[in-house]
């Protein structure tokens, strides 16, 4: 194991059980593991991946800046999708993946220069990047619903990080598989609390 492998994978823990708690130090925990995680993923030709990090660095600084507003008396509380949303959401996700998949298929024939191998399993790694886009603005927003997609990503992500070989994130994936189910109870119950306030 690596030491940006370490350093990825150990802030990475801490980043989503702070989440799945809703503690506001998900937030810089989470810009380490996106450092961290951007040099492996592209050692890795999980290009995917390693584009994702770039949205979840612009994603934390937001979430980080919407979390901070909490001791505000207009905080914005844990909320459901509605069915609209929800059905949308769907659309975004499918649609997304396949453009996506598309595009770094043939990013090694687009860009030779700066990547010089074909992406590793190309619409699967776009399907967990595109889902994790979607579940990280879910999450800033306070949506239960984002837990249901961690989970899902994080049961794929358990096989791509296998089978690349990338043991280590393969296991944190499996403890991050847990913390999302742990998120989705927590988050549910504290929005059923929020109901009947």
């Amino acid at each position: 194991m690596s030491l940006i492998e370490f350093i990825g994978t150990t802030s990475g823990l801490l980043s989503v059980w702070w989440a799945a708690k809703a503690n506001i130090l998900t937030w810089p925990s989470g810009i380490i593991n996106i450092f961290g995680f951007f040099l492996l993923f592209y050692q890795s030709q999980l290009y995917s991946d390693m584009f994702l990090q770039v949205f979840f660095f612009l994603s934390t600084v937001y979430g980080w800046r919407m979390w901070s507003k909490k001791r505000d008396k207009n905080e914005k509380p844990i909320s459901k999708l509605t069915y609209e949303e929800f059905f949308w959401h769907g659309i975004v996700l499918f649609f997304g993946t396949f453009l996506w998949g598309s595009l770094m298929s043939k990013i090694h024939i687009i860009l030779p220069g700066l990547f010089s191998q074909e992406a590793a399993l190309p619409f699967v790694d776009a399907f967990t990047a595109v889902t994790s886009v979607s579940a990280t603005i879910l999450l800033a927003q306070k949506k239960w619903e984002s837990w249901i997609l961690w989970v899902i990503v994080d049961a794929v992500s358990i096989y791509v990080y296998f089978y690349k070989e990338l043991y280590v994130v393969g296991a944190e994936y499996i403890l991050f598989l847990f913390i999302a189910g742990f998120g989705l109870y927590n988050w549910r119950k504290k929005l059923l609390i929020n109901k009947t306030l």
